[in-house]
């Protein structure tokens, strides 16, 4: 495999259609226009490549809502950013959120971390976008839907003048494709947190059914962040021994009633969760510093993220979650899993219902 000097995404050089000779080296490319920019400069492209990551990790976060703030403390426990900024509209609170945050810099690893503006986004490894209307009582999702698109319309193009790195949204999915229609930005640069969280319940409640560290469950939930998301029951595993026919705590295979039960946990559990105390965001935080953590850190991890699907069970241009490798260029693969026939027939009903409300917007 190699890498594409324009894009960053692993190229296989033996299936690769297109390459080009430059500067004594052979380079391949994901698409005719990526090798089209790169013959256009080849220095700056091939200098690029080579360019090792940046000292200076910065990522900045807009939105200073529950979402927001939190990832901003999250990222300021974890260590993994050297610079952190907070950009809102509201200019009062997020300086108020930042004095806070200075405030505990003794106690944790060295940051810089100030209140800024999108010019700000220049330079920045990771812009995360939380911004966002609330739904209302009595709105419709697609009224939501549509009033987000108009917020993401405006603060997008103001974020992609700046070219920074990648795109991390939360809220997801139709957000996530309007946000990399607006940004006119490469497939691999935007990614929405997807069901990130959603598997990292799954695993959490069925750690809990089986009496195991959840580190040692290997399960995904896959499709929309929401009602129509998919469990893959299929593959899920503890030490490699599938679930569906063995559960370490039950001794024999679950019911088809307690996955029901373990499954309703998991896509209800924002409700619950929303009833109780109003919103979620300790959580959400975690699972979108973890996205973070490997772009930063090139890890080239799995994880279940938001981004444009194409040709994936004959899914094509929308943005869902699968499984996906993660690392400095953002989306570096798709992994094709196998799926039973209920669960892809469930996965491509997913990615219907948002197509059905993305074919009425206007982006």
């Amino acid at each position: 495999m190699d890498r594409d000097p324009v894009c960053g995404m692993d190229v296989d050089e033996r299936k690769s259609q297109h390459s080009a000779h430059s500067l004594g080296e052979n380079y391949w490319f994901c698409s005719k226009d990526c090798k089209t920019k790169f013959e256009s400069n080849p220095q700056k492209y091939s200098a690029a490549l080579e360019k090792r990551a940046s000292i200076n990790r910065k990522v900045v976060v807009v939105g200073a809502g529950q979402v927001g703030t939190t990832i901003c403390f999250a990222l300021m426990m974890s260590g993994i950013a050297s610079t952190i900024v907070l950009v809102d509209r509201n200019s009062d609170l997020s300086d108020g959120h930042v004095m806070d945050l200075n405030h505990g810099l003794s106690f944790v690893q060295p940051a810089r971390i100030f209140a800024g503006n999108y010019s700000d986004c220049k330079g920045a490894d990771i812009v995360v976008v939380t911004a966002g209307a609330a739904q209302k009582q009595g709105e419709t999702r697609l009224d939501l839907v549509r009033k987000n698109t108009d917020i993401f319309k405006d603060i997008i193009p103001n974020i992609a003048a700046h070219n920074p790195g990648t795109l991390l949204t939360n809220p997801v999915d139709i957000l996530t494709y309007v946000a990399l229609k607006v940004s006119n930005y490469p497939m691999n640069r935007v990614i929405g947190s997807g069901t990130t969280l959603d598997t990292a319940r799954f695993k959490f409640l069925l750690s809990r059914h089986c009496r195991v560290d959840p580190h040692n469950v290997h399960a995904y939930i896959i499709g929309e962040h929401g009602d129509s998301e998919v469990p893959v029951w299929s593959q899920a595993n503890i030490a490699g021994l599938p679930l569906k026919e063995d559960c370490p705590a039950c001794e024999r295979s679950c019911s088809a009633k307690e996955r029901d039960e373990i499954f309703g946990q998991v896509k209800n559990a924002a409700y619950e969760i929303i009833d109780r105390k109003g919103y979620t965001n300790f959580a959400i935080a975690l699972a979108v510093v973890r996205i973070v953590t490997s772009i930063l850190r090139d890890e080239n991890s799995v994880l279940t993220v938001s981004s444009l699907i194409n040709n994936y069970y004959n899914i094509s241009d929308v943005c869902l979650s699968i499984p996906t490798i993660i690392n400095m260029n953002g989306i570096s693969k798709h992994i094709n899993i196998d799926l039973d026939e209920e669960e892809s027939r469930k996965l491509q009903a997913s990615a219907e219902a948002l197509k059905g409300i993305i074919g009425q917007l206007k982006i």
